[in-house]
């Protein structure tokens, strides 16, 4: 029966699909997929890394402003290159993101965001005068070109090492802004506890300005959440949340010993000014670089307690 049974004939479909499979090269790699021997693996090449950003070309007016520049009373000179979309200008206050070039007037670049490849951020009052006043004159995707004379710069002379001297030129774009609180004013009294301050026997003064709803006064073991600003006792503040826009949170043994009395004191909701002499605060000689000297003035306000 065998001898006399009729051959076996493989369908054309599935013939027609092996030499295709074979001619296409995916016959191949079905043969690897199920193959026994293991293929070796290929080595990857890595990419090359891009070049860097090429510097901006140097201004052809970089010597001078010319006479189509708008000047402001301060001397600060400046003309829009590229018109933005906005219309909210930045406060003093704000943090920005910008790209920016700055030359010499002899046309020597000193720095730029631009070939660093990344843009910069920073508090606008913490910059040099004539980059306060002129950033706030632009709006998002203005790009404007400044004269910024060295009063308003780093000075003929600079005290900062490598900062360049005379007058300096800056190309900056504004990209964004963030727009932050106001500081709080200076005490009137920020020179000295006035008469209605109360003192502890360690020497700490304070004054009750705002009285909260809460009960319960944090220990010391506690963490507190607060908002706070300090001021040297000439009005100078070395230190704000409130200009971060965000509380902060400590646990109350680890910080000067005239907060963890005084917040003791607190009570959720209240705010209160604290004259902290300099032997409860950092010292009349800090060791921790930065520290402010001295007595010092804090407005601080309990939020929470955890």
């Amino acid at each position: 029966m065998l001898k006399n049974a009729p051959a076996v004939r493989r369908p054309t479909v599935i013939l027609m699909v092996a030499s295709v499979l074979l001619a296409s090269g995916l016959g191949l790699r079905a043969h690897r997929a199920w193959s026994a021997e293991p293929s070796a693996a290929e080595p990857i090449e890595p990419l090359p890394s891009a070049p860097p950003p090429s510097a901006p070309d140097v201004p052809g007016d970089v010597a001078e402003a010319p006479t189509t520049a708008k000047k402001t009373p301060s001397g600060l000179a400046s003309r829009v290159l590229v018109k933005g979309k906005g219309t909210v200008h930045p406060g003093p206050f704000d943090h920005v993101t910008v790209d920016y070039t700055g030359w010499t007037t002899d046309g020597k670049m000193f720095d730029s965001s631009i070939t660093r490849g990344i843009p910069a951020k920073f508090p606008l009052d913490q910059v040099i005068k004539g980059w306060t006043e002129g950033v706030q004159l632009m709006v998002k995707g203005e790009k404007r070109r400044f004269w910024i004379p060295a009063e308003l710069a780093y000075g003929e002379k600079p005290s900062r090492p490598g900062a360049p001297a005379g007058m300096l030129v800056f190309d900056v774009q504004l990209i964004d802004f963030v727009k932050m609180p106001e500081p709080p004013h200076v005490p009137e009294d920020v020179d000295a506890p006035p008469k209605d301050a109360k003192r502890t026997a360690s020497g700490l003064a304070y004054k009750i300005l705002k009285h909260g709803k809460g009960k319960e006064h944090p220990k010391a073991e506690n963490t507190v959440e607060v908002h706070y600003s300090g001021w040297t006792p000439d009005g100078k503040m070395f230190d704000s949340s409130v200009t971060r826009g965000q509380p902060t949170s400590f646990p109350l043994d680890g910080v000067i010993k005239g907060w963890t009395e005084g917040v003791q004191l607190l009570v959720v909701g209240d705010k209160a000014r604290f004259w902290i002499p300099g032997n409860l605060a950092y010292g009349e000689k800090p060791t921790r670089q930065g520290a402010p000297g001295g007595p010092l003035v804090f407005d601080i306000e309990l939020l929470s307690i955890k």
